[in-house]
């Protein structure tokens, strides 16, 4: 039996699919999640779906019962992340779970980013569980920057932090494919993987490249951290929030969310998805091309 945490959110579909399309039969698969009736398509599918809340441990203990492999989504909750990941090691110790497979970011042991302080000590406290585990360093989404095109095109900027770094984004459905090779195949065990696109790019070519498919000018507008920082709670984002994604930038212009490995190609098989292909079908998916 295969578990997903997180199996309501984009990261947990996809690869609850992924896992389906390597063959798993959906008898076999356990969606944990903390809301079963957002859930009903899974249900629908034939996937165990089981209520699990990363702030309740009994929750997590019930559903985690006759599971072999769990796979840990980090949790999107930033009060107590370090607490809440605790709570589901802990739970999949109890319930008899052999391996575990937990998404982290890239370069969490090297990195002074604050997004992966958390992320570092999660995979500390795996290592210290004593059960067999992946961790699955993802590195950049893609659909951090396509998830707002239409707003971008229409103010024709992108505005960052990240000077002329380079970073090596994946799409979401390339780093599901990489979590459902390792939950499905031998060899992975207490090994980590430093995942990233095949691509590095700067800001500056996710907004030309942006402009040339969206047929509007898009040029990137880069700011010191601490501006970006304000502009970003002007816009109505949390204070802490905005604090995370403008050191997360500087973590690009330093290179920290760029890698080389090839650990994400060779995991699923094929070249991972160019930014340009991406932005492709995000502007066809909102009809903007």
């Amino acid at each position: 039996m295969i578990a997903v945490t997180g199996a309501t959110g984009h990261l947990g579909r996809l690869t609850l699919q992924a896992l389906l399309r390597r063959g798993v039969p959906a008898s076999d698969l356990i969606a944990v999640v903390r809301n079963p009736a957002k859930a009903a398509d899974l249900t629908a599918q034939g996937v165990q779906v089981r209520q699990g809340d990363y702030f309740q441990p009994d929750t997590l203990v019930n559903a985690l019962e006759a599971v072999d492999t769990l796979l840990l989504i980090s949790s999107s909750d930033f009060q107590d992340r370090v607490g809440q990941h605790r709570n589901v090691v802990a739970a999949a110790k109890t319930a008899g779970v052999k391996r575990i497979a937990y998404t982290s970011i890239l370069g969490a042991d090297t990195t002074s980013m604050l997004l992966a302080r958390d992320h570092h000590a999660t995979e500390e406290l795996i290592r210290e569980s004593g059960l067999p585990y992946v961790i699955l360093r993802n590195g950049w989404y893609t659909e951090n920057y396509t998830g707002t095109l239409e707003q971008t095109l229409a103010q024709g900027v992108i505005l960052g932090a990240a000077g002329d770094g380079r970073f090596t984004p994946a799409t979401r459905a390339d780093y599901a494919e990489a979590a459902a090779a390792v939950l499905t195949t031998e060899g992975h065990e207490n090994v980590t993987y430093e995942l990233g696109g095949d691509e590095a790019v700067t800001m500056l070519y996710l907004a030309a490249e942006l402009g040339r498919q969206g047929g509007r000018p898009v040029t990137y507008q880069n700011l010191p951290g601490e501006e970006y920082t304000r502009m970003l709670v002007s816009f109505g984002l949390p204070e802490g929030f905005a604090t995370i994604l403008a050191d997360s930038d500087a973590g690009i212009e330093r290179g920290d969310l760029a890698t080389s490995s090839g650990d994400l190609r060779r995991l699923i098989g094929r070249p991972t998805t160019p930014l340009a292909d991406a932005l492709h079908t995000a502007l066809h998916s909102v009809n903007l091309k």
